[in-house]
């Protein structure tokens, strides 16, 4: 009998079915539902492949990371560093530097902009990118910051694109000098205001996306991180409790349009124009026929970028750019740059405690304790790689036919998932400690 559950077990394996439980039920429990849509994906497999620096860089991803010692002056990783990627979100550090540039001696920030600013960098919240890159010029602002801050990648959107703020380009190598700017030259006030709200970066973004991914999954604190994301196949953000979320899959950050008809349009326009070059990328790549887009800038694939500092002191500067195949989910993305970003060497940096797992569901509830008796606090990116820090046995979980009882419990989000949905076989993690 043992023989056939281990068989069995392997079977399901293969076809994607939960491998967190080995006993079959076939009865339904309605609060078990809760934990997980209808919507199951095979977890994704390592298939990785080793960058320069042995940085480990996920099959299909193409990358530029670069991580620079403050300490000592010299960079410890550097893959790509010159490889120009659109910004999305990044590009809000060159907005508020922008605003902030000319408001000396004190450089304060009036109540209005402050509403605006700490948002912006704190939850990546889109509509004060659009007023500050529709007031201060829209690309004139990224001219204006390469030149000062002596930027040698760095350029605005691509011609018939100047209301994208998002696909102004940037580089990994241009990012650390970014942030050495604010870390070593900026004026107090400049720096303590921005880096500051970077600090403060709350794990749900404004469009209810989980931007904890990269620098802030693969260390523990201090960090402080500003991060990027953009991709048509990016379902909805599912962070924060369930049912809150109400945020449209984020394809291209662009300036508020004048309305809110004609920027439904637009984004329609986007979506189809990402989907046509989709099916024929390599006319694409050829002739650029599909859109009038920089040779070496890809406005198409998912985009995934996490950047900002690590550990005591701000010693290290991270920057981390993600592109991924087209289709690639949310959730899958979200792991790829946690894996990568967790093999960059930065010397001394604490690494958080615990076992990494996939997850083979979407939607997965995270829960206050091994129950599900309270209220969800947040869901996980489908099929998000996720750590696990103990497990406990608490409530029975059924998902038909499957039936757990343990639970893992997940520090980086203060709370638990039920072991039904954790990639691994068998209903107790084989190398994970008891809480």
């Amino acid at each position: 009998m043992k023989r056939r559950l281990l068989a069995t077990a392997a079977a399901l394996l293969l076809i994607g079915a939960p491998a967190g439980s080995a006993t079959a039920n076939a009865s339904t429990d309605a609060r078990a539902r809760a934990d997980a849509d209808a919507a199951v994906v095979a977890p994704a497999g390592p298939a990785a492949q080793a960058g320069p620096a042995s940085v480990e860089v996920p099959d299909g991803v193409t990358a530029g990371a670069a991580v620079f010692d403050r300490q000592t002056g010299t960079f410890t990783e550097q893959l790509n560093t010159d490889l120009r990627f659109r910004s999305a979100s990044v590009v809000k550090l060159l907005l508020a530097l922008d605003f902030l540039w000319n408001r000396g001696p004190d450089y304060t920030v009036p109540a209005a902009d402050r509403a605006r600013l700490e948002p912006m960098l704190r939850s990546s919240w889109d509509d004060a990118a659009n007023y500050y890159w529709s007031q201060n010029g829209g690309p004139a602002i990224i001219t204006r910051m390469a030149g000062r801050l002596g930027l040698k990648d760095t350029v605005g959107p691509p011609a018939g694109y100047d209301g994208y703020w998002g696909y102004a380009s940037l580089s990994a190598r241009d990012t650390v000098t970014i942030y050495r700017y604010l870390l070593d030259s900026a004026p107090a006030a400049v720096r303590d205001f921005v880096m500051g709200n970077l600090r403060q970066s709350t794990r749900c973004a404004s469009d209810d996306f989980d931007q904890h991914f990269g620098i802030a999954g693969a260390f523990e604190k201090p960090w402080a991180i500003k991060q990027g994301w953009a991709g048509s196949s990016y379902e909805e953000g599912t962070c924060g409790p369930p049912g809150t979320a109400a945020a449209a899959p984020r394809t291209a950050d662009r300036a508020t349009a004048s309305s809110a008809q004609t920027q439904a349009a637009q984004a329609r326009a986007a979506h189809a124009k990402a989907a046509k070059a989709a099916q024929a990328p390599a006319q694409h790549q050829q002739n650029q026929a599909l859109a009038p887009v920089a040779a070496d800038v890809d406005l198409i694939r998912p985009a995934l970028h996490s950047t900002g500092t690590v550990g005591a002191g701000d010693r290290f500067v991270v920057a981390v750019f993600t592109l991924h195949p087209v289709g690639t989910s949310y959730g899958k993305a979200f792991t790829d740059i946690g894996r990568l970003t967790r093999s960059l060497d930065v010397p001394g940096a604490a690494r958080p405690a615990g076992w990494w797992y996939g997850t083979w569901s979407s939607h997965v509830n995270v829960r206050r304790d091994p129950s599900t008796r309270n209220a969800p606090i947040t869901q996980l990116p489908a099929v998000a790689e996720v750590l696990v820090g103990c497990q406990a046995r608490g409530e029975e979980v059924q998902v038909p036919p499957y039936t757990n009882d343990w639970w893992a419990y997940l520090p980086q989000y203060g709370g638990w998932v039920s072991n039904i949905f954790i990639s691994s076989p068998g209903n107790r993690l084989p190398d994970v400690k008891d809480c």
